[in-house]
């Protein structure tokens, strides 16, 4: 082989290394930001599926404290709720979720509380509690990236 090719040859192998090495990098980059950003809107979508959940059950929860009248619908959406975190969330959530649902339909079946009854129920008085525990602990379980 002459050698007057090996400095061209070293000089294109150099400029393919250089071009290849570029298109991996951005490839990784790339693939890294999308992995962030599917990860920042699934955190984003429990976190809003969460704040429904809770704004529904206390709504139906202080309805239930009150009303002898079952709220048949909207027990349907706070159901629909737990179906949708079965899909998204971790068991412990959904378990927190299912047992507060379970207080708000023994609520509604338990005679109705007045306002004389509130310093010895202050103890019960936050059905939501576990779940949202539950729901801080999944959140900063999960590792961020």
């Amino acid at each position: 082989m002459n050698t007057m090719y090996a400095p061209a040859f070293a000089a294109f192998g150099g400029s393919a290394f250089g071009a290849i090495s570029t298109i991996v990098t951005g490839w990784v980059s790339r693939r890294r930001r999308l992995r962030e950003r599917h990860y920042a809107r699934s955190i984003s979508k429990r976190e809003r599926l969460y704040r429904s959940f809770i704004e529904e059950a206390s709504r139906l929860y202080a309805d239930a404290l009150v009303s002898d009248k079952s709220e048949i619908p909207q027990l349907v959406n706070l159901y629909a709720l737990i179906g949708r975190m079965r899909i998204l969330s971790s068991d412990q959530v959904v378990q927190a979720a299912e047992r507060a649902g379970r207080l708000i339909i023994e609520t509604f079946l338990s005679p109705n509380r007045e306002l004389v009854d509130l310093p010895e129920f202050m103890e019960e008085m936050d059905p939501l509690r576990h779940f949202g525990e539950a729901c801080r602990r999944e959140l900063h379980s999960t590792p961020s990236r």
